[in-house]
C-alpha cells in the first residue's frame, strides 16, 4: 500500500474522489494543513461516499511536521515541472506519493530540494495540468502495477464471481 499526501487541497470533491480511491487501493491519506474546506464538508462527504470513515486519514499542520513523522520514508513529488515520468520510477509498498494543491501544486522550494524526487504524468499539447483526483488515481495505480497487484483479486477470481 501506498501513501497519499495531499498539501493544502482546496476543493473537497477532488479530496473525496481521493479517498475513495483509498478505500479501493488500501492506500493511507495524509492531509497537511491548511485544507481549504472544512472536513464536514457535505460536497466532501458526498464524493466520499461512505468511505470516509473507513479509511486511515491523518493530518499534518505543515510538511515537515509530516517528514519528521516519517523520516526514514521515500517521498515522491508529483509536479508538472518533474524531469521523470511517473512510469519511470520503481515503486515500493510503503512510498510517499506527494501532492500539492490544486490552483499552485507544490511549494517550488520543497520541488528544489527534492529534484531527483520529482514525477510528471505526461501530457501532450499545451495542458497546463490534470485533476488532482485523476492525478492521485495515475500515481497510485502505476506502483500497484510495478507490484503486481498485490492483495488484489486474481483474474481467475473475478472470472469466478457471479455478476
Amino acid at each position: 500500500m501506498f501513501n497519499i499526501v495531499l498539501v493544502e487541497p482546496e476543493i473537497p470533491q477532488n479530496t473525496g474522489n481521493i479517498v475513495r480511491t483509498c478505500h479501493a487501493t488500501g492506500c493511507i491519506l495524509h492531509l497537511v494543513r491548511p485544507l481549504g474546506f472544512e472536513v464536514s464538508d457535505r460536497y466532501l462527504k458526498r464524493a466520499g461516499l461512505d468511505y470516509w470513515d473507513e479509511v486511515s486519514i491523518s493530518y499534518y499542520d505543515s510538511f515537515f511536521e509530516l517528514k519528521q513523522k516519517h523520516p526514514t520514508a521515500r517521498f515522491y513529488y508529483f509536479t508538472t515541472k518533474g524531469l521523470k515520468r511517473h512510469s519511470d520510477a520503481c515503486f515500493k509498498d510503503g512510498d510517499f506519493l506527494v501532492f500539492g494543491k490544486e490552483t499552485k501544486g507544490l511549494p517550488e522550494e520543497l520541488l528544489k530540494d527534492n529534484k531527483e524526487f520529482c514525477l510528471r504524468i505526461p501530457m501532450i499539447g499545451e495542458t497546463r495540468s490534470l485533476n488532482l483526483s485523476n492525478s492521485v488515481a495515475i500515481a497510485v495505480y502505476e506502483g500497484l502495477r510495478q507490484n503486481g497487484f498485490e492483495g488484489f483479486k486474481t483474474e481467475g477470481q473475478l472470472h469466478n464471481s457471479k455478476w
